[in-house]
């Protein structure tokens, strides 16, 4: 037996990812391979020089060159670890790092300045014991400072502005907030119709994990699961190519936390609004003081209105509970029961509204049919 996973085509957003991943893969390694072959020449061009310039043994100005060629190899092969190991970098906890270490080097500077005036005060030469302990705490104090500078400007960089007014790391947002898209909104499927339509203004901001969620349910071996991840990804798709709306994919960092979880956080750090159909989700927003705007309750704001006298038409399905009436629905479900309509099972009509009724099972119309 074929398997119905194995038949399925990518999807067109599918595809999309697929070549801005292997064009990313591409660049990365290009610059990686230039950076490698740099600092092999940084390293070799010294080993070059001695060799022209001074007649000595060979196996001397190897023994000379041979620590530096390591060390430069041994510092390229570390930075390139560190590269790969941290693939998701953001801008902000980079910057976070290189200001801690500028503070770190200036305080370093200054305690060493201030060690060196003690060195003199007691009159101490390079040979002295003590001058090498006193070069020694300068190292050990610098790395210590720098160390303590790093970590406590990342550590408290959102409240740095504070004390530096132009200096920020969270982004800024100028005039309409994007709105962050939940998972449920692309598998719901009317986000579509709002921007053909044009009635979303705002920029569209797609988290990775949320098209990482679409995938997995696009894999799942639940049928039910795969087709919600594939319309998902296909409306996703839809949308960039339509061009009736601004998106963009937001890279964020991966954590064990859930989808619902890194979409809070992520609107709370950046400033954006969250997009949804989940009412749970609207809820722990209205807590924490992030806001989640919720399709359902747009779609509940703009259906019809039935009002007494209103004129509209509609289609008979069924009778009603008696023989003269007939059962009708408005677009957004609301059931219609129409005097003299039980008749006219079929047929499109025009009816007048007399009444509406609110029950504990939902929204009912009155109407009679139109002569």
């Amino acid at each position: 037996m074929t398997s119905e996973t194995s038949k399925q085509k990518p999807t067109i957003f599918e595809i999309e990812q697929a070549k801005e991943r292997s064009t990313k893969r591409i660049v990365i390694l290009t610059i990686r391979l230039l950076f490698v072959t740099f600092m092999f020449a940084a390293a070799i061009l010294p080993f070059i020089a001695g060799l022209n310039a001074a007649n000595r043994p060979i196996d001397e100005i190897i023994v000379d060159h041979l620590g530096p060629l390591i060390s430069t190899i041994a510092f390229a092969v570390i930075v390139l670890i560190i590269d790969i190991i941290t693939p998701n970098k953001r801008l902000s906890a980079v910057l976070g790092v290189y200001l801690g270490l500028v503070v770190g080097l200036f305080a370093a500077l200054a305690v060493s300045l201030l060690i060196d005036l003690i060195g003199d005060s007691w009159g101490l030469s390079r040979g002295d014991i003590a001058f090498q302990y006193l070069t020694l705490l300068k190292l050990v104090s610098g790395i210590t400072l720098c160390y303590f500078g790093i970590s406590i400007v990342f550590t408290t960089k959102d409240n740095l502005r504070l004390v530096l007014p132009y200096v920020e790391f969270a982004r800024k947002v100028r005039g309409i907030r994007p709105l962050l898209v939940d998972t449920s909104i692309l598998i719901d499927g009317r986000i579509e119709q709002l921007a053909i339509s044009k009635f979303i203004d705002a920029p569209l901001v797609i988290p990775q994990f949320v098209i990482n969620e679409l995938h997995t349910l696009a894999d799942s071996n639940d049928k039910l699961k795969r087709e919600r991840g594939r319309r998902g990804l296909s409306i996703l798709a839809n949308l960039r190519n339509s061009g009736q709306v601004e998106i963009s994919i937001e890279s964020s960092e991966t954590s064990d936390q859930s989808v619902d979880r890194a979409l809070l956080d992520l609107a709370e750090s950046s400033g954006f609004r969250i997009l949804t159909t989940d009412s749970n989700l609207q809820q722990v927003g209205l807590i924490e003081g992030v806001t989640v705007l919720n399709l359902n309750d747009l779609s509940v704001a703009v259906r019809t209105q039935a009002v007494p006298g209103a004129v509209i038409a509609i289609e008979i399905v069924r009778k009603g509970e008696s023989e003269s009436q007939g059962i009708g629905y408005m677009p957004d479900g609301t059931m219609v029961v129409v005097e003299g309509g039980g008749g006219l099972i079929g047929e499109t009509i025009s009816i007048e509204i007399t009444n509406a009724l609110q029950t504990s099972a939902g929204r009912m119309i009155f109407a009679n049919a139109c002569s």
